[in-house]
């Protein structure tokens, strides 16, 4: 009535309806704010339980603890310790070639055989543990591999799913009780190892010392956790996770791409192969040495990597105000680089959409910084990115030395959908023959 009085000229309709619009819109907006607010102040990814804290992703008040953390291990991934692992990788590819050999002919998806020989490698690296995920699998290890495979799905459906991202609504689902049972299965799989080669060192003095006996990540962490003063057994077993984790399925992605993109163009195989072949006329053993050489393996892999990145998407939280493009960015946003996009940038890559690994020769232009950023980039980067490229080469080279790749699906029939890394929906289908 008082409304009516102030401003005659509207009816009582049009005061009701405007009541009712206000009374609406404000809990709308008060959630909304809720909402934002809320988003702005997540610690670290809730959805990430099997890598501990996760501290190695996020950016939190975990700083010091990651500082510490990546200055113990960074030593780790030295050239001495990669040409440990070369042994392992080695003996893996050869399992690998031998399980292709019978899928000869015939269009197969590849990405099954990728995650199992990265598995094993990652397994052996970093537990000094012979999964044999390719060849003779147990109901434990069955369990294991299924289990992984698992979390990663549910993980990824938790990252896109609003609803889900809380715990107290998670947990009363179907995903919820079986991502909770997978974790079990995981953690009492890595806890077995690691009190098993615990008790290998406390009975065997000399155990860490053997030439015969090869050094998993785990004997380091052993070796430097100084009886738990340094690092705890719970530290210990993030550290192991952490790189079993995130190790196996970006390999197995990289590995998987890289052969696709390679049987959509052939004529890089031989490339590839005809490089090979003429740094290799005096011995056919490879070496850290010689694979490093092969210009033409490097630059295929990295083209792929450019094209059909890993993880093509990157969060950061942000804590201090930063300035991007003339656009200030507050503290406790989250920023996301898109990576599939930046690598497809024409102002630095030509015709971007083509594979072209001519881009990545020694003599190819040269790239500002950041503008391809396969393992992220700054203090952050990937800290095994020397022992996944060498994973990469070696498996590829093997392939391709018994095999020549065809690739089945066009790179317009390719349907990505959205998971921790690049995936296609029907998996990528190639066709190996003899060589």
């Amino acid at each position: 009535m008082v409304l009516a009085i102030l401003i005659p000229e509207w009816s009582f309709l049009t005061i009701f309806l405007s009541i009712c619009m206000v009374t609406l819109s404000v809990p709308l907006m008060i959630r909304r704010t809720k909402f934002l607010y809320a988003l702005k102040n997540v610690p670290h990814p809730s959805a990430l339980p099997i890598v501990g804290n996760a501290y190695q992703l996020n950016c939190t008040q975990e700083g010091e603890k990651w500082h510490v953390r990546r200055k113990l291990l960074t030593p780790t991934f030295h050239s001495g310790l990669l040409e440990t692992y070369l042994k392992t990788i080695k003996e893996e590819t050869n399992v690998l070639i031998s399980c292709l050999e019978k899928e000869v002919d015939k269009w197969f998806n590849i990405v099954p055989f990728a995650k199992r020989v990265a598995l094993d490698i990652i397994c052996d690296t970093a537990m000094g543990y012979k999964l044999n995920s390719q060849k003779n699998l147990t109901k434990l290890k069955v369990d294991y591999v299924e289990a992984v495979d698992k979390v990663a799905s549910i993980v990824q459906m938790r990252f896109t799913n609003v609803w889900l991202s809380f715990d107290s609504i998670f947990k009363l689902t179907k995903s919820g009780k079986e991502h909770d049972h997978s974790i079990q299965i995981i953690q009492e799989f890595v806890s077995k190892v690691i009190v098993k080669r615990k008790a290998e060192w406390k009975s065997d003095a000399n155990f860490n010392n053997s030439k015969k006996k090869r050094q998993a990540l785990l004997d380091l962490l052993l070796q430097i956790s100084q009886n738990g003063t340094i690092l705890s057994d719970e530290d210990i077993y993030e550290e192991v996770n952490t790189f079993m984790y995130a190790g196996h399925d970006t390999l197995a992605t990289s590995i998987s791409w890289t052969l696709y993109a390679l049987g959509r163009n052939p004529e890089y195989q031989q490339k590839i192969l005809e490089e090979y072949n003429d740094m290799m006329m005096d011995t056919d053993e490879i070496t850290l040495e010689n694979i490093h050489k092969l210009t033409w393996l490097e630059a295929c892999i990295k083209e792929q990597w450019r094209l059909y990145p890993v993880t093509p998407l990157i969060a950061r939280q942000i804590y201090k105000p930063i300035e991007i493009m003339s656009n200030q960015i507050p503290p406790g946003s989250t920023v996301l680089i898109n990576s599939y996009l930046l690598h497809r940038d024409d102002r630095f890559f030509p015709e971007p959409h083509i594979y072209r690994p001519e881009r990545f020769l020694p003599d190819g232009p040269k790239l500002p910084p950041y503008a391809f950023i396969p393992f992220s980039a700054g203090s952050r980067n990937c800290i095994g990115w020397k022992f996944a490229t060498l994973v990469v080469k070696i498996a590829i080279l093997s392939v391709l030395k018994a095999f020549h790749v065809e690739a089945l699906d066009k790179e317009d029939e390719l349907r990505f959908i959205s998971e921790l890394v690049l995936v296609n929906a029907n998996g990528l289908r190639l066709k190996l023959t003899p060589r």
